[in-house]
C-alpha cells in the first residue's frame, strides 16, 4: 500500500467524544430520593415507639399512684392463669413520698385548701340528710352518667343509711382494664366528676370494691387473689375522685369484698358483679360508723352492738319503696 493512500485514510477518520454529564446527573438524584424516604421511615418508626412507650409509662404511673395494690388479673368468665408471669408484685406497698398521682391531684389539693379557707369564714358545707336531698343527688348523678354515655353502668338507691351509688361493668363496657386497677378513660372522667360533685357536700363516704367469682390458679397465703384486686380498684376509684375535688377527709372507709357480695348471685361471673360501690352516708350513720370502729363522741350514747344501727321495720319498708335505677 502506498504511503499516500494510508495518509488519506487517517485523515478521514472521525473521533467521537461522548459526554457523560447527563448520565451522571440522572444517577445522582435517585440516591437522594431513596435516602429521604429511608429517613422518613425511620422518623415514623421512632414516633410510633415513642407513643407506645409514653402510654406504657402513663399506665405504670397510674398503677403506682394507687396505694398498696398489685397488678392483678381478673377473670372475665375464665380462670386466671399466672404461669409464665413473675409471681412478685410490681407495686410496693409503701406509700410513695411526695407523690400526688398527677397534676390534677395537685390542683385538687389547691382547691381543697382554698375551700378550707372559705369555710373558715363562711358556713360549712351542707350535709344531705333528707330523702329530698338524696333524690336530688341521685338525679344529678343519673344525668351526669347519661351525658358520659354510661347510664347503663350506674345505679343509685336511697337507703336508710344514705345514697348507695353503684358503678358496675356491663357486657359491652368494663370499668377497669382487664387484669389491673387502671380505670378506663371514660370511667376515669366520670369518677372525677362524681368527686367534684361530692366535694361540695359535707357527707362522709364508704368505698367498696367487688369482683366476680373467677378465681386465680395460683394458691397460697401470698398468692394474688380477688381480695387484693377489689381493694386496689377501690383505692383507684378514691384517687380519681380526689383528683376531681373530693376532700380527703370525706372518705371514712375503703375496703375490698372480693366476690363475697354479688349483685347477681345466680350468675357469679356476671359483669354486674364487677363493681365499685359508694355509700353517701347521712350524718347519723357516719357518726355510727365512727363510733363502731373508734371511740364514741363525747356525750353520745354508747352503742349496744351492731343491731342498734339496723333500721326498723318501717325504715325497711321505706327502703323497698324508694329505690332508683334498679333493674
Amino acid at each position: 500500500m502506498s504511503p499516500l493512500k494510508n495518509k488519506n485514510e487517517n485523515e478521514g477518520a472521525v473521533i467521537k467524544r461522548v459526554s457523560r454529564r447527563q448520565t451522571d446527573e440522572g444517577h445522582g438524584g435517585a440516591w437522594k430520593v431513596a435516602f429521604a424516604d429511608f429517613v422518613l421511615a425511620l422518623m415514623c418508626l421512632f414516633l410510633v415507639l415513642w407513643v407506645l412507650a409514653a402510654r406504657d409509662q402513663e399506665n405504670l404511673q397510674q398503677m403506682l399512684s394507687t396505694s398498696g395494690g398489685n397488678p392483678l388479673l381478673q377473670g372475665n368468665g375464665k380462670q386466671i392463669d399466672h404461669q409464665g408471669n413473675p409471681p412478685g408484685s410490681l407495686i410496693p406497698r409503701e406509700p410513695i413520698p411526695g407523690s400526688t398521682g398527677s397534676q390534677a391531684a395537685s390542683r385538687s389539693v389547691v382547691r381543697n385548701s382554698d375551700k378550707q379557707g372559705v369555710d373558715a369564714t363562711a358556713a360549712a358545707r351542707r350535709s344531705y340528710d333528707s330523702e329530698e336531698d338524696l333524690r336530688k343527688l341521685a338525679a344529678d348523678l343519673a344525668k351526669m352518667s347519661e351525658q358520659a354515655g354510661l347510664s347503663s353502668n350506674l345505679q343509685t338507691v336511697i337507703t336508710p343509711y344514705g345514697l348507695r351509688i353503684t358503678l358496675h361493668d356491663t357486657d359491652q363496657q368494663g370499668m377497669f382494664e382487664r387484669g389491673s386497677a387502671i380505670v378506663e378513660p371514660r370511667f376515669r372522667t366520670l369518677l372525677q366528676q362524681i368527686g367534684s360533685m361530692l366535694g361540695e357536700i359535707d357527707n362522709r363516704l364508704l368505698l367498696v370494691g367487688h369482683t366476680d367469682a373467677a378465681q386465680y390458679h395460683s394458691a397460697g397465703f401470698g398468692a394474688l387473689s380477688n381480695w387484693s384486686l377489689s381493694s386496689s380498684r377501690a383505692m383507684a376509684a378514691r384517687m380519681h375522685m380526689m383528683q376531681g375535688g373530693l376532700a380527703a377527709d370525706s372518705v371514712l372507709q375503703v375496703v375490698g369484698m372480693a366476690e363475697r357480695a354479688p349483685l347477681d348471685s345466680a350468675h357469679p361471673l356476671a359483669a354486674v358483679n364487677r363493681r365499685i360501690e359508694l355509700l353517701v352516708l347521712t350524718s347519723g350513720q357516719a357518726q355510727a360508723v365512727v363510733a363502731m370502729f373508734g371511740e364514741p363522741a363525747s356525750g353520745s350514747a354508747k352503742l349496744k352492738g351492731v343491731a342498734s344501727a339496723l333500721p326498723n321495720a318501717k325504715e325497711l319498708d321505706l327502703l323497698r319503696k324508694n329505690t332508683i335505677g334498679i333493674h
